[in-house]
């Protein structure tokens, strides 16, 4: 109710200035706020995981303690039992070293494999073995003969390597942090000295017997630990000048080494088991790992320990990588690690406490009796046998002592200086700056973990962040970039245009002013490319841009009013060799560019307009950036050498991004490509920048594209776009990578683009049949293909959500897929043939995803014969027909179809093609509930046809919910079902048939070129016979005004400004106009030489006030003073680039109309409204404001309404009347301002003053970029005239090329349906495979089911696919999961920024004391 209320006093202020107030308010353009229900999952997510990192390093640490307890010497375990004990301890020290073989020996294997340097190789080698046998030595020597206390408090010990080395290399952002490794070194050598002391004390006191050896096992333990803390050498070096060719050399080969490396460290575990306990101790007895099954306790406890230490360690380590991706480090992180130590003694004292008592057959009185006593337990089974070996090893501590019992302390002080030790050589992790999304190899050394010290080894592995050297960047900081927004558009609609706009105006909104910071680091232009912007005007042969560019200019303003509530503020048309453009100053003053495409100047069609923009943003921008002296900067004297009152160097708004990209590289150059009608959220594009700025060798990434619309088409289409995402593109990024980045909304590198072989490449216009179907019908396909080859990866982010329209009827759908699956078959097979040079250049491709992508083509060319296989199934289940019998008459409706296609014309095909649609949604519909039927019937759904269906249903159902946002697209599965012969039948039938047909096939429409008049300005539009004569009468509103100009008292009516009519023609009729004549091939080839000199109108030259009516005077004249010839163009010192007295510019037929558009902000209604929002907006951010803002609003816009009192709503001032209304408005405000002590914010409110008296302004190129524009339409872009030769040679190559794909498509289909067909004529009983047939209950019915062998091969088959894409979706739901959590952890709040009252007035004093400000100049 509350927001009814804004919007009507909002409405009620804009009705008071005119009689129009009303405005639309397009869906997302409010502004973005944090949702509270994400800030709380978000919380509940950093909890679960530091629970989970605390709980599993518990349980891993502590299943590790009981193992060596077991299997200590001094247990009261069997000698079987030990010695099984500790192989256990051995498997757990091997697993983590056989994970990372896996994962590496499939790196190289499938991915890349860098040949290695031999010398740094034996090197890390070296290091790993020590490691190993220092680890081997520490857990299966040293433990054991410890008690479990000595063993919790020894492994912090494992950090003095680290310690030392950041003390030698003063590796601290500040100078007095070098106390935390001095402090840990100090604490971990006293930890030391108290367990030597502590074992000192136990043999002097005859604790349980201690021997005097125990002395040699704690040397042993200290040199052991000193091993181990060599583990993690690479993390204080990595973060210095030491060493870095060795270690950027190593991550090159680090897969290969950890290949033998894990070998190696096997190796040495296994040497060091066999030495000790079958030389030195001869304590195994091979027999007796023979077990028996009295043995069954034995084993399980021994499997169950395993298991939870092997499991626990990995997974703790899995979540503690998440912990620091979704920004937990503090809370999730470090936290639950660093206290995983004292929550293992805590919960063990727990145990201790509570469950000592219940040890039946133990004395209750002192410790030592209590010891004495658990001897006795030792036969009996209804002890449990952990507790009773951790309680007995608890008492071989001093607690035990006869004599002394303060001696315990010396044990409780080692474990805290072990604990403090380690805890303070990590202080950095505390402090560690994450990106938003970071790999794992930046957050941590080593991808190997080390499980006996799982929570040491994740802390001492956490990469340190510091400055590497003064001359060199510090890591921590996110890298700028520059994204430039594309988007194509060809015959949208005022709705799809209006979404389009939206979402660009929302990213201003999100980005903010350019000039400041902001947490993405990224700056951005938009560029719209309209294809077939312009028309010929039949009467004059002028080129006028259409009512599509009409609607856009349109959508502009109605757009900007709804962020601004004002009208645009700098408009800029400029004529350019390829037709024109339009600049516009988004509200936040980042830059929008409309390029309008005349299609007689350029090649139209969206791949033309990609290309067109590549080279102009990569190729041309990129060279001005590379080469400063030509950027265009201010030709105005007195600031060559001067800044801006806001201390920039005073470039133009549109070449700003051009300055900063001078220190952005062009792997940091990104560009969205969008369609004209995409709507997407700033969320969307900064999680694809993420995809890009983690992976270097990413080349694209694309997002989640929602189909829009409605009806039964629209239905399907939405089930069939969440099938693909959910399922193929997910398996395509987890497997390899995406064949596909849709060009409606997809972030491309700029590296990647203008890399060998692709932008190249993607200029090539086809001359033969495969390349029109490859290159020209699926143009965003073929690109990616490209990319692939070349090397580059292509992901996908389901997160990054975008919503674009889809066809709604039939016809639209069918025409749309007809170029689509031609092509998409085409670029995949063009993969596949590259595919073993692919392998080798791309290390996201292996040999594995080819193969895998070779079966899924596979599944789509047999998908006519498995859909007819599926409909002869229908007829046998629903009427009971015999199955040789089905699949004939199942093979009948195809067949028919493709005679028809080739038979009938395309409109024709579609409209058999929907009527046999819906007959076979019929026919599955009945299909379905038989099924279903049936399986009620058997009593049993454990058959391969109702297992195989119910198994999908439960698949599609677990994808929808872990969908949430998406769940919903479930309800649209059983539309899609029934759909399934008419999506994968008879549209793979129509597509390949007119394959020859290379039209778009949607989005056509006449309204663009042709098109004379509006309709409402024909008065009478009429046909007559007269005499045997065809005569065509026609009036428009233009003759009459001639005819009533010579009737006596009449005077020709004002006619509303249109789009593509010229209000004035009455007048411009008697004036010389430029004409343009009809483009004929020798024209095409003049502009093929010259293509910048097409057209060249003359001047048009101002109107005499005098000779129009007073009623048309203020508006007139407001218009042509802009265009006139006068010499001297509008003096704007920030904004024009020529200075006064430059050439005479020549403007072009279309400018006219468009700037008549945008002329409407000079009314009086839009200029009220329009000063009071610059007003605000420009002292929205300063501090102690508000006031004097309010003031100047009241007092000015009562100013404006004095001066403008004798003027309509409607009417456009006059450039006279525009000047003395700015005077009159600046002398006001400079006097509120002095009233209120506020001089310092004069500049800021002259300047919204004349942003908002500021008139649209014609310019021409400067000389650089139109010759850019000239040689490219000249190279790449000139329309392409086919000979009639030419085209019939083309089309009878295109129908050679279908008639040999569909021969191919239809053998294949034919012979599968003819072996099933004689399978089953040949009877189930003599080839088929028997299943036993089973209840629900798991009992046998007794009875058989007989499937034909083909059958379930390709049951089985497509099971398989489902369920590898299964798992791969899962895969990547977890880390979408963690993205969107990182993301929500650094959104951006949309809290004004408050600056403090700041003095614009430039002053420059010299030597001598003279000075002088910019308001002096």
């Amino acid at each position: 109710m509350e927001e009814i209320k804004y919007r009507g006093k909002k409405r009620e202020g804009r009705h008071r200035d005119t009689w129009d107030p009303f405005q639309l308010n397009p869906i997302g353009a409010e502004k973005e706020s944090k949702r509270r229900c994400f800030q709380l999952a978000q919380y509940m997510v950093a909890v679960f995981v530091g629970l989970a990192v605390l709980t599993s390093a518990v349980v891993a640490k502590g299943s590790l303690l009981v193992l060596s307890t077991l299997s200590s010497p001094t247990s009261m375990r069997s000698p079987k039992e030990k010695q099984f004990y500790m192989l256990m301890l051995v498997f757990c020290l091997v697993f983590p070293n056989i994970l990372v073989f896996l994962k590496s020996l499939w790196r190289c294997a499938f991915k890349s494999f860098v040949k290695p340097n031999i010398k740094t190789m034996s090197f890390i080698f070296a290091i790993e073995c020590l490691v190993s046998l220092g680890t081997s030595t520490l857990v299966l020597v040293v433990m054991p003969q410890f008690d479990v206390l000595t063993n919790l408090f020894i492994s912090g010990g494992v950090c003095i390597v680290s310690a030392i080395l950041q003390i030698i290399y003063r590796l601290q952002r500040e100078t007095w942090k070098i106390v935390f490794p001095i402090c840990s070194l100090i604490l971990t050598v006293a930890g030391y000295c108290l367990l030597g002391i502590d074992y000192y004390v136990r043999v002097s006191s005859y604790v349980d017997r201690q021997s005097a050896d125990c002395f040699i096992y704690v040397g042993i333990g200290i040199f052991a630990s000193l091993l181990v803390s060599l583990c993690w050498w690479e993390n204080p070096l990595q973060a210095t000048n030491s060493m870095q060719e060795t270690l950027t050399e190593l991550d090159g080969f680090r897969d290969f080494v950890f290949v033998i490396s894990s070998i190696l460290r096997i190796l040495v575990i296994g040497a060091v088991y066999l030495v000790y306990h079958v030389l030195i101790e001869k304590s195994i007895t091979w027999s007796d790992f023979n077990l028996q099954d009295k043995d069954w306790e034995l084993l399980q406890i021994g499997l169950v320990l395993l298991f939870l230490q092997a499991f626990c360690s990995a997974a703790c380590h899995w979540f503690g990588v998440v912990a620091c991706k979704i920004h937990s480090v503090k809370m999730s992180f470090a936290l639950p690690v660093c206290f995983t130590g004292p929550a293992v003694l805590l919960l063990g004292l727990i145990l201790f406490i509570t469950q000592a008592q219940s040890l039946q057959g133990a004395q209750s009185g002192s410790v030592t009796e209590f010891c004495e006593s658990l001897i006795h337990l030792n036969n009996k089974n209804t002890t449990p046998v952990v507790l009773l070996e951790i309680t007995r090893s608890i008492c071989r501590t001093s607690l035990n002592s006869y004599y002394l019992q303060w001696p315990f302390s010396m044990l409780a002080l080692e474990g805290v200086c072990m604990w403090s030790g380690f805890v303070s050589c990590t202080y950095y992790v505390w402090k560690i700056k994450v990106q938003r999304i970071e790999r794992t190899s930046q957050l941590f050394v080593r991808r190997l973990y080390e499980s006996a010290f799982i929570d040491l080894s994740l802390l001492l592995n956490t990469k340190m962040k510091v400055p590497r050297a003064q001359n060199q960047e510090s890591g921590d900081d996110m890298q700028k970039c520059v994204i430039y927004l594309c988007a194509t558009m060809w015959h949208e609609t005022y709705d799809e245009m209006l979404k389009i706009l939206t979402s660009m105006f929302r990213l201003d909104r999100y980005r903010g002013d350019p000039n400041e910071e902001h947490n993405d680091c990224f700056d951005f232009e938009c560029h719209i490319y309209v294809d077939d912007a312009f028309m010929t005007e039949k009467e004059t042969g002028h080129r006028l841009v259409n009512s599509y560019v009409t609607d856009l200019i349109h959508v502009v303003i109605e757009v900007y009013r709804v962020f601004t509530n004002k009208e645009p503020d700098d408009v800029s048309i400029i004529m350019t060799p390829y037709g024109g453009r339009m600049m516009f100053v988004m509200p936040d003053g980042n830059m929008l560019y409309v390029h309008l495409k005349d299609k007689n100047l350029i090649k139209n069609k969206k791949r033309w307009s990609q290309i067109m923009y590549m080279y102009y943003l990569l190729g041309w921008k990129g060279y001005i950036v590379k080469n400063p002296q030509k950027m265009t900067r201010q030709h105005n004297p007195s600031r060559e050498s001067m800044v801006s009152m806001y201390g920039e160097i005073f470039v133009l708004p549109q070449h700003d991004n051009d300055y900063k990209r001078k220190f952005i590289s062009d792997d940091n150059t990104y560009i969205l490509a969008l369609d004209g009608d995409t709507d997407f959220q700033p969320k969307a594009v900064i999680l694809l920048v993420d995809r890009l700025r983690m992976y270097s060798n990413v080349g694209a990434a694309c997002g989640r594209i929602h189909p829009t619309g409605m009806g039964p088409m629209v239905w399907y289409q939405k089930f069939e776009y969440a099938v693909g995402h959910w399922l193929q593109k997910t398996t395509e990024h987890v497997l390899g990578s995406v064949l596909c980045s849709p060009g409606c909304f997809s972030l491309f590198r700029g590296s990647a683009l203008m890399d060998d072989n692709v932008m190249k490449r993607y200029t090539t216009t086809a001359t033969r049949a495969s390349e029109y179907v490859q290159y020209d019908q699926g143009e965003d396909r073929w690109l990616c293909t490209l990319l692939l080859q070349q090397g580059w990866r292509v992901e996908y982010n389901a997160a990054s959500d975008a919503y674009t329209n889809s066809p709604e009827e039939f016809k639209e759908f069918y025409n749309q897929r007809r170029r689509w699956g031609p092509s998409t078959l085409a670029n995949t097979l063009d993969l596949l043939h590259s595919g073993p040079e692919t392998v080798k250049r791309n290390s996201s491709i292996s040999r594995l995803y080819i193969f895998y992508q070779m079966f899924t083509v596979g599944s789509s060319i047999l998908g006519p014969a498995s859909v007819t296989l599926m409909i002869a199934g229908a007829f046998q289940f629903v009427f009971k027909i015999a199955g040789t019998t089905s699949i004939i008459i199942a093979s009948v409706p195809p067949v028919f179809y493709i005679i028809v296609c080739f038979v009938a014309k395309p409109n024709n095909q579609i409209t058999i093609a929907a009527i046999m649609s819906i007959l076979y949604a019929f026919l599955m519909t009945a299909s379905f509930f038989s099924i279903i039927g049936d399986m009620v019937v058997q009593g049993t759904f454990l058959t391969p046809t109702g297992l195989f269906l119910v198994s999908m249903a439960i698949m599609y159902a677990v994808t929808a919910i872990l969908h949430p946002e998406e769940w919903g697209m479930i309800i649209y599965g059983l539309m899609y079902f029934i759909c399934i012969p008419s999506g994968y039948l008879l549209l793979t039938i129509y597509s390949l048939v007119n394959m020859h047909i290379v039209s778009w096939g949607t989005r056509e429409s006449s309204k663009g070129e042709g098109e004379v008049k509006k309709n409402h300005n024909v008065l009478c539009d009429r046909n007559c016979t007269l005499c045997c004569w065809d005569v065509k009468l026609q009036v428009t509103q233009e003759s009459e005004k001639l005819m009533l100009l010579h009737m006596p008292g009449q005077t020709a009516q004002q006619t509303p400004a249109l789009g593509i009519t010229n209000p004035y023609s009455l007048i411009e009729n008697a004036e010389p106009e430029a004409t343009v004549d009809t483009k004929t091939e020798k024209d095409v080839e003049e502009v093929k030489k010259h293509p910048g000199d097409k057209h060249k109108g003359m001047v048009v030259k101002g109107h005499d006030a005098a000779s129009v009516s007073s009623d048309d005077t203020l508006y007139k004249n407001s218009i042509t003073p802009s265009l006139s010839d006068q010499g001297d163009v509008e003096e704007d010192d920030d904004l024009m680039i020529a200075a006064i007295g430059e050439k005479e510019l020549t403007v072009k037929e279309w400018v006219k109309p468009v700037k008549e558009e945008f002329l409407k902000k000079l009314t009086y209604a839009n200029m009220k409204r329009n000063l009071q929002e610059q007003i605000r907006y420009t002292l929205h951010n300063i501090k102690e404001a508000d006031d004097v803002c309010e003031e100047l609003v009241l007092m000015l816009t009562d100013t404006l309404s004095r001066e403008l009192s004798g003027v309509g709503p409607e009417d456009v001032l006059p450039e006279t009347k525009l000047e003395e209304l700015g005077c009159s408005l600046e002398e006001h405000a400079r006097r509120i301002l002095r009233i209120n002590q506020k001089e310092k914010l004069e500049n800021r409110v002259k300047v919204a003053i004349k942003k908002t008296l500021t008139a649209p302004q014609i310019k021409n190129l400067d000389e650089g970029e139109k010759d850019f524009w000239n040689k490219l339409l000249e190279r790449y872009l000139t329309p392409i005239i086919d000979t009639k030769a030419h085209t019939e040679e083309i089309t009878r190559e295109l129908k050679s090329l279908r008639n040999k794909a569909v021969f191919l498509y239809f053998i294949i289909n034919v012979l599968w349906v003819v072996a099933t067909y004689f399978l089953q004529a040949i009877g189930t009983d003599v080839l088929s495979i028997k299943i036993p047939k089973l209840f629900p209950n798991g009992t046998e019915s007794g009875e058989n089911l007989n499937v034909e062998p083909l059958s379930l091969m390709f049951l089985f088959s497509f099971a398989i696919l489902l369920l590898i894409q299964f798992v791969a979706m899962l895969y990547h739901r977890v880390y979408t999961l963690i993205h969107v959590v990182a993301y929500r952890s650094s959104e951006k709040d949309y809290k004004e920024k408050i600056e403090e009252e700041e003095d614009d007035c430039l002053t420059l004093e010299n030597e001598d004391g003279l000075s002088f400000s910019n308001d002096d100049l």
